[in-house]
């Protein structure tokens, strides 16, 4: 039987080998593991081993030490579990290198340690496998920590052949369908995938050091609303009627305003059934919060302040760099309305009310009167679609965007000076949307209007429009303070902190079309 293991290049796979061969090789071995255990031996899948230390805290104990003083004292007992990603035999003696949850280790095995017959088991061992190690740490003549191996189980057999050490997964798409050998093999996935849960446990204590008290909401709504989105449609058998994945929880939270619970917050799953790019994926996180008695400019003080301690806390500094373009979180965000943006990063000048202008400026874009329905579009929609258009991609520094047409933003408080407008922002990093928040809609008249101005687009076709809710409607009645509410994109965030170009690269299982 070959030993994909045996050459000196430490075990790497040769890619020219036919990998259904190396797959039927390893099947046979645990065959032979199973005759074993049905003859009374070891069961093939051991559970009972429990090791005492993981790599990196190993490294972190006993790094600094130097051969001499590890030898000098008593010997310091030790047991590893990991993955065997690296096997280099020699004789009588070999190496090889685990991999645990927190980092490698080396194993020092000798014959005349662990005994003639778990040396022959090992030297046909292959890389992939789950292995257990018992022994004492030292160091090799080298220099490198190890753990000097008394005795060695195998716990896992693998049965399929890890990439190319060197190379690891180079596929991008089977590096998102296939995540679980993208983590395997690259330590920086490991290590994004962690700092993305460090973040969010950061982000959770920070909120709660604020009066900020998490809650959750349903995921199935009887009626999607919260954001102009298209939904995922299913079936409750029980209650024998359609429901939607949620979109946005807002309704939901300020429901919570309403009873009584001043400041909110939920990490959020939502899901909507849109585009995928490089910016989208149909379930993403978010985090929405409300508080009662602020306003939109209280929740732009508190977003930006927000940002600054999870980047501070994850990076250790405000001065990013995202697709080799530097981001300074440092500096005041800038703030500016839609108009004013328009203005300073396009050439509309006198034509910003234009609403002709506009058009014939958006379809020079790209954008077509079938499907984008240009000629229905109101002046204020116009701005802001060539907003999207021509200015979004241009914010690369934090900016924040104020003063969002009142027909587009049917949850936000119109403005009392200009109820055209509503008291609402977004905010924009690396030329994309990161947060959007707003004065809450607490005037219950005003919002069942706005919804019934939404059933009306969503039965003209536009099937991102609103549903009316007419319990949100009911529960408004009650009264609900003054509030402020906003939603942060984590995913989003997450691309910014971690220099990803895809938002796919931060989400562990992104949504991919089925494998035929």
């Amino acid at each position: 039987m070959t030993d994909e293991n045996a050459a000196p290049q430490e075990g790497a796979v040769d890619e020219n080998r036919d990998e259904n061969r190396l797959i039927a090789e390893r099947r046979e071995k645990l065959g032979a593991l199973r005759a074993q255990q049905a003859a009374g031996g070891a069961p093939a899948f051991p559970n009972d081993f429990k090791p005492s230390a993981r790599a990196a805290a190993l490294h972190a104990a006993y790094g600094e030490r130097s051969r001499e003083e590890l030898e000098a004292g008593a010997p310091i007992p030790a047991s590893l579990a990991g993955r065997l990603m690296l096997k280099r035999v020699m004789g009588k003696a070999s190496f090889a290198t685990l991999q645990d949850a927190t980092g490698r280790f080396q194993i020092y095995i000798s014959k005349g340690d662990v005994g003639d017959e778990a040396y022959a088991a090992f030297k046909r061992w292959d890389l992939g496998d789950i292995v257990a190690a018992e022994g004492r740490v030292f160091r090799t003549a080298k220099g490198e920590l190890s753990l000097h191996a008394t005795r060695l189980r195998l716990l896992t057999k693998n049965l399929r052949p890890l990439p190319d050490k060197f190379h690891g997964v180079q596929d991008q798409e089977l590096k998102y369908r296939q995540r679980y050998v993208d983590l395997i093999m690259d330590e920086g996935a490991r290590a994004r995938f962690a700092l993305r849960s460090s973040l969010l446990a950061h982000l959770r204590r920070f909120m709660e050091g604020e009066g900020f008290m998490e809650v959750e909401t349903p995921m199935l709504h009887p009626i999607a609303g919260g954001a102009n989105a298209k939904p995922f449609v299913t079936h409750h058998n029980a209650l024998g009627q359609d429901m939607f994945l949620r979109i946005a929880p807002e309704l939901y939270l300020k429901r919570l305003i309403v009873g009584g619970f001043e400041r909110v917050f939920e990490v959020n799953r939502s899901f909507r059934n849109e585009g995928i790019s490089v910016r989208h994926n149909p379930e993403f996180t978010m985090m929405e919060f409300y508080a009662a008695y602020w306003n939109y400019i209280d929740m732009m003080d508190f977003t930006e302040r927000l940002l600054r301690e999870l980047v501070q806390g994850a990076r250790g500094t405000l001065q990013l760099e995202y697709q080799g373009k530097a981001i300074d979180l440092a500096a005041p965000f800038a703030r500016m309305t839609i108009t004013e943006a328009l203005q300073k990063h396009t050439d509309i000048g006198d034509n910003i009310g234009n609403a002709d202008e506009l058009r014939r400026r958006l379809a020079a874009l790209g954008m077509s009167e079938e499907k984008e329905r240009l000629s229905q579009r109101s002046l204020p929609a116009l701005q802001v679609m060539y907003f999207e258009e021509a200015v979004e991609h241009l914010l690369w520094q934090p900016t924040f965007i104020m003063e969002h047409p009142t027909e587009i933003s049917p949850l936000a408080r119109a403005s009392d000076a200009r109820p055209e407008v509503t008291e609402r922002f977004e905010l924009y990093i690396s030329g994309r949307e990161m947060a959007n928040g707003f004065s809450e809609l607490n005037d219950a008249e005003d919002q069942a209007a706005r919804f019934a101005e939404q059933a009306k687009a969503k039965e003209a076709g536009d099937d991102e429009a609103m549903y009316y809710d007419a319990d949100f409607v009911r529960a408004l009645e009650y009264g609900m303070p003054p509030t402020g509410g906003c939603g942060v994109g984590l995913d989003r965030l997450l691309m910014l902190i971690t220099d990803s170009a895809s938002i796919r690269d931060v989400i562990l299982f992104p949504a991919l079309r089925r494998e035929a």
